[in-house]
């Protein structure tokens, strides 16, 4: 979501599409049921400060910082490897980029997983969507009863994604992996031992920062198919809206008030909102034979847009943004350019 989102300003602790950063949103709702101590954050040194900013009473010793940056395979194992010293209950993986909604029923969510886990926890359990409609370039999970996982699916083939939604078989994937660290440790030892050993390791007290560097890096479903075709895996459909801001078009998707005319939020902020305080400046938009355009400017700027529309427009004062909505999640290849071209300060 460049360029409002930068390595020191991640999307999850901007106010993207209102007065609370998905961050805030998150947290605020986990403590409608949880003490702050029985939260963790996993994260990088360079966001913990972030962190703090916004969830100040979580404890010290509740911070899992990443000493280098491995994908997600490696990072989820690194929370099982940290919690290994405490209680070996369940733990859920909960993204703090996503938005859940209604709130009660993730929350209701929760309970189910754990009282699920507490049965038996011989099979980590996920979320699951029911695809709107073939979708190519995602992960798919296959399940003959709804339930039990028998497949993992990365999209190649569009016949074939269709042919396992129409039989009602396709789920995409939507994260909140649930299960206990000694057997996501253990599960790893089977299909990954390369996490696994250097994971083991740190979970037994080795130097973290000396280690973890080490670790292969790679996804999680690298190790996620293989667990899966041994019969480990289990979803069950959120029963809740999930909305995933991957791109501006999917702020736009999800603000879409406005079918005429721009939708226009102000400029994303990282300072936690002020008591009493609503809302942010508004940018000054002229459309003229124009519609369908997210606009994001600096507050009391001027923009005018004539015969344009699906457009992305976004200005943060030192990089402005334009692209079509289809095309936003091309954003990444500005990124790749500007780290070629060593503009580091634009990243």
């Amino acid at each position: 979501m460049w360029p409002a989102s930068r390595q020191k300003s991640p999307k999850h602790f901007l106010k993207l599409i209102g007065d609370k950063s998905l961050f805030q949103i998150n947290y605020e709702l986990l403590r409608q049921k949880f003490k702050a101590e029985e939260i963790y954050v996993s994260t990088n040194q360079g966001q913990a400060e972030l962190v703090k900013k916004f969830a100040p009473d979580i404890p010290q010793e509740n911070y899992f910082l990443e000493p280098e940056l491995r994908n997600t395979g490696p990072a989820i194992g690194f929370i099982a490897a940290k919690l290994w010293k405490y209680k070996d209950e369940p733990f859920m993986v909960v993204q703090s980029d996503i938005l859940r909604q209604p709130e009660d029923k993730f929350l209701e969510m929760i309970d189910l997983f754990d009282a699920m886990m507490k049965k038996s926890d011989e099979k980590w359990i996920t979320g699951a969507i029911k695809p709107p409609f073939a979708m190519m370039g995602v992960d798919y999970m296959i399940s003959e009863n709804g339930t039990d996982l028998s497949g993992w699916m990365i999209s190649k083939e569009k016949g074939q994604v269709e042919s396992y939604i129409n039989d009602g078989k396709a789920w995409l994937h939507a994260n909140h992996y649930c299960w206990t660290p000694k057997k996501w440790l253990e599960s790893y030892q089977r299909f990954k031992p390369e996490w696994y050993e250097p994971l083991m390791k740190i979970a037994e007290g080795g130097d973290e920062k000396e280690i973890y560097p080490q670790i292969p890096k790679g996804r999680t479903e690298e190790w996620t198919e293989m667990s899966v075709k041994a019969g480990e895996g289990m979803m069950i459909p959120v029963p809740f809206e999930w909305w995933d801001f991957g791109t501006w078009e999917s702020v736009f998707n999800y603000l879409g008030t406005n079918p005429s005319g721009p939708v226009d939020t102000g400029p994303p902020s990282l300072d936690p909102p002020e008591a009493g305080k609503q809302g942010s400046g508004k940018a000054d938009v002229i459309e003229i034979d124009s519609k369908d355009n997210f606009v994001r400017m600096p507050s009391g700027k001027m923009i005018a847009t004539i015969g344009v529309e699906n457009l992305i427009i976004v200005d943060t004062g030192d990089a402005i943004l334009i692209c079509r909505k289809d095309q936003s999640g091309r954003v990444g290849e500005v990124v790749e350019r500007l780290k070629a071209e060593g503009k580091t300060e634009l990243l």
